[in-house]
């Protein structure tokens, strides 16, 4: 493989990966704990959008509202994990490394 053709995938992959990444960043994954109580709006550059807590919650206490949210988090990160891992892997999908 010649240089010219190995810089020419490497610019490729490098637009790949940035449009990827902007992606990410516009899109949001929503976690979701207890039935719906909390809901952590993050997008897939772990941005934190948005958090909203049913108001019954509220009442059960600051540690109770603690591990709902923690909870929630959790799911939202896990899901942009799981985003991440596709947007990244269709961006770099099919481009051949050199040997």
């Amino acid at each position: 493989m010649d240089m010219e053709s190995l810089m020419a995938q490497a610019a490729e992959l490098q637009n790949k990966v940035a449009l990827a990444q902007e992606n990410l960043s516009k899109t949001v994954v929503k976690g979701i704990a207890s039935g719906g109580a909390c809901i952590v709006d993050m997008t897939g550059k772990y941005d934190l959008v948005n958090i909203t807590i049913r108001p019954d919650v509220l009442s059960q206490g600051a540690d109770a509202v603690a591990k709902i949210v923690a909870d929630a988090y959790k799911d939202a990160k896990q899901k942009a994990d799981d985003l991440i891992d596709r947007v990244m892997g269709d961006a770099t999908n099919g481009v051949q490394l050199p040997m």
